[in-house]
Order: structure tokens, then sequence, then C-alpha cells
């Protein structure tokens, strides 16, 4: 038996229910894993949606262009979809969304041109308004649109929603789902609530995003609108996919929680998801306590993590944010109590150094030629020398000076820095935000792991 063609895969992705992280809540809670799609994302069942609808209305004709602005997702789903149908792609992202995902739309064929994120939906530079402005440009070319397309949350109406419905025997009491374009939580809840009018629908919302307080007030209030790290879902307008009548909450969370949640989910329950799985998951942890014995939660887990190597599951960038309560270089000079570093240059005298050794009690000691780091002493490699000739502690430190210490960020984890220390190499420095360098030895890596 075979398929014939790709966008056949799309769709019948699997429920798999989550045992660590959820273990203390009274419900049964299954993620729909749609990273199953062949896109690695629930967007490829809208993606696929759109362009069919599209042909039907004779929108999009043979050889014509898909023109979108997408953080990646709908991008790929909507790639895959010409590349079977014989389209061209141009799609219009923002300098927040990950060099991955950019970098894979690139892979299938497209044409990406990147926008800056921070600017007002209507401003020029947006990667709305340069959508829209491409369409009207290009010959026989169309804006997708999936914000305002109906056709997005009607490909959930007819394949997620039927799919949730079938595959819990209709037992399902719960729909978490991140909110973006509207379209996966909209299409989702209107068929489950058709099917049953109880099931709770909780819409997860990230700050910085202005769909929490149009849903609870209906005004579109900009000044809830600021930047934010979180990707895929979140919105600084209100697209026409929503049905706020089919949705019961909205649930914000942070940056950093759901950033870290994703980890979690990715070590614990091994689904290697992506940033809205991690933000899905820790909305629903918010809301345990209304949870009872006997629900059935299902959260839309929407795309994979291979689109966030670079980010949430790059420790330098989660710590560069304050997302990743790690030891540092930074946390053990600290610790310290402001030591300043020890120093010698290279015409200081060897004895010299080993007194000043003794007298700060150390074994590393970095050789300095004005601000410039020239190399190094160390108390084993001192002994050898003296033990040999005894001379040596009248010569110049330059007559026995050893290589210079690696010098690393002054934010790298204590591991990375242990794995820097070994027998030909004592020690690491690292510069301060003052610009002044501070020491780490193997033994200050020892006391900081072994608190």
């Amino acid at each position: 038996m075979w398929l014939n063609n790709i966008l056949e895969t799309i769709g019948n992705t699997p429920l798999i229910k989550l045992n660590k992280i959820t273990k203390d809540l009274p419900a049964t809670v299954v993620a729909k894993v749609d990273y199953f799609n062949p896109g690695n994302s629930i967007k490829d069942r809208m993606a696929l949606k759109m362009v069919e609808v599209a042909e039907q209305e004779g929108k999009l004709k043979p050889g014509g262009t898909i023109i979108e602005g997408t953080s990646g997702n709908t991008g790929m789903g909507l790639a895959l979809a010409a590349c079977v149908k014989g389209y061209k792609c141009i799609f219009v992202t923002t300098d927040k969304q990950s060099k991955e995902k950019a970098d894979i739309l690139k892979a299938v064929g497209a044409e990406v041109i990147v926008c800056p994120t921070n600017v007002l939906p209507d401003d020029p530079k947006s990667y709305y308004s340069v959508a829209k402005r491409l369409a009207r440009e290009i010959p026989n070319s169309m804006y997708m649109n999936q914000y305002d397309n109906l056709a997005n949350r009607l490909a959930h109406y007819e394949s997620t929603g039927p799919e949730i419905w079938e595959q819990t025997e209709g037992k399902i009491t719960h729909l978490v789902c991140t909110a973006g374009t509207g379209g996966t939580i909209t299409g989702t809840a209107m068929y489950l609530k058709e099917k049953n009018p109880n099931i709770k629908v909780w819409a997860i919302d990230v700050y910085g995003s202005l769909l929490t307080k149009y849903f609870r007030t209906g005004e579109i209030d900009m000044n809830e609108v600021h930047p934010y790290i979180s990707e895929g879902f979140g919105e600084d307008f209100v697209p026409q996919n929503y049905d706020m009548h089919v949705i019961d909450h909205f649930e914000q969370v942070t940056d950093k929680d759901g950033a870290v949640m994703a980890r979690r989910i990715a070590k614990e329950e091994g689904l290697f998801c992506g940033y809205s799985a991690g933000s899905c998951l820790q909305g629903l942890m918010q809301l345990k306590d209304s949870l009872k014995a006997g629900d059935v939660v299902v959260c839309i887990f929407h795309d994979h993590g291979s689109r966030y190597v670079g980010k949430i599951y790059n420790d330098q960038w989660m710590m560069e944010r304050g997302f990743l309560d790690v030891k540092t270089f930074k946390d053990i000079v600290n610790g310290r109590a402001n030591q300043k570093l020890v120093t010698v240059t290279p015409g200081h005298i060897v004895s010299e150094a080993v007194e000043l050794m003794k007298k700060h009690d150390i074994e590393q000691i970095p050789v300095m030629q004005g601000n410039e780091l020239v190399g190094s002493l160390s108390e084993s490699g001192l002994f050898q020398k003296i033990f040999s000739n005894p001379e040596i502690k009248n010569a110049k430190v330059s007559s026995v000076i050893e290589h210079a210490y690696p010098v690393v960020d002054f934010v790298t984890p204590v591991e990375k820095i242990g794995n820097l220390i070994n027998k030909e190499n004592g020690a690491v420095l690292a510069k301060d935000e003052k610009g002044e360098y501070h020491i780490v030895t193997k033994y200050d890596v020892i006391q900081s792991l072994a608190k």
C-alpha cells in the first residue's frame, strides 16, 4: 500500500498520555501530538485546507504564487502543498522567529522575507503589511491570510475536532490549546461543543498579547501589547477566526514558564515539542485546581522541538534571558566576597610568584602584560622546575611561563567550565561586566557543585 503524495499523510495524529509531569493531577491528561504531521506541526491541516478552498473559489490558479505572513509552521504546510500542486511560495516572517524555521522554509523552495517584530500591525514594515503589499504587486498571487481566512478554523472543525472525539470515545471533558490565529482552538472547540456543550475549552495566552483582555472585556487594548519571546501564539490584534463564545477561559503564561515546561516535557515525557506545547501544559498546571477525578483533558502540542534547538533547547539562550537556573562562572565569583585576582608579570621573579601563592593560598596565577593575558603559572609546574633546578627561583617568570588559561563568557555554566579544567589546564578566566578578569579553578568548581 502506498499514498499518492505527502499531503495524504496529514492528520490522524496520536493522542499520547502524559504520565510524569501530570501525575499529581486527579484527571487523565493526554496530548494531541501534531508534530507527527509531515511538516511537523498542526498547521499542515489548515495550510492544505486554505489552498484547497482557494482553488475551489478560483482565487488560486495554476502556476500562481502563495504569499503568507507566518512564524514558520504555516509556511511549512503551505510549502508542502505548493510542492505537490505546483505553486511558488513567498513567506514573510518576523525577526523574533527561530533561524531554524526560516531555514526549513527555504529548504522546501520558499522565498523568506524577514520583517521587524516590534512594530504595529498596520505599520508598513510589519509582516502583515508586507505580505498584503506583495500580493497586490505580484501577478497571479494570493495572500492566504491565516488570521482572517476562515478555512483555517474549518480545517480543525473537519479534522482535529473529530479525531479527538473519536480517540477519546467522546470522554473528553477539557480542551487546552494555545491561542494564536484562533483557527485551531475555535475550529476544534466548535466541533467538540456540538458533540457535548459541557466540554470546557481553555485558551492559553502569553503576557504581551491582547487576546486575554479582549476575551474578558471585549476591549481591544493596545496598552496590553508589549514584546514577548514565546513563539506561535499570542496576538496584537484579534483575528477573524476567533469565536469567543466557544472558549470558556483564557489563561496567561510567562515566557520563562512556557520555555521551562517545554524542556520538562522533552526530558520527562520523551516528547520533543515546541514552545507552545510547554506553554499549553504550563497553563493547564496553573488551572489544575479546577480539575476533578474522571476528567479527560486533551492538550494540543502543536509542533516539533527541532525548530527551537537554537532557543529554548539551547542552555546559553535560556541563561541569557534568565530562564535557566544553573550555576555559572558569575555565580562562583559572586560567592567569593569580591576576591581580587592575583596576577604576576613576565618580569616578576619566580620566588615572588611563589610567595604570592603561599600568601593567598592559591595554586594558579595568570601572567599579565598590562591588560593582556600572556600565560600562567601553576604550583605543580613550578615545583617540578624548582625541584630540577633550585636556581630557577631567582629567574624571571618569563623563563618558566606556562600556556594561558582559556577565557570564557562570564555566564558560562559550571559544567562547561569543569570540562575545560584538566591536568594541563588548572583554571579558566572570564571578564565581568566592567571588563575585569576573574579566575575559577577546579576547587571552585568542586565547591560549587557540592553546594
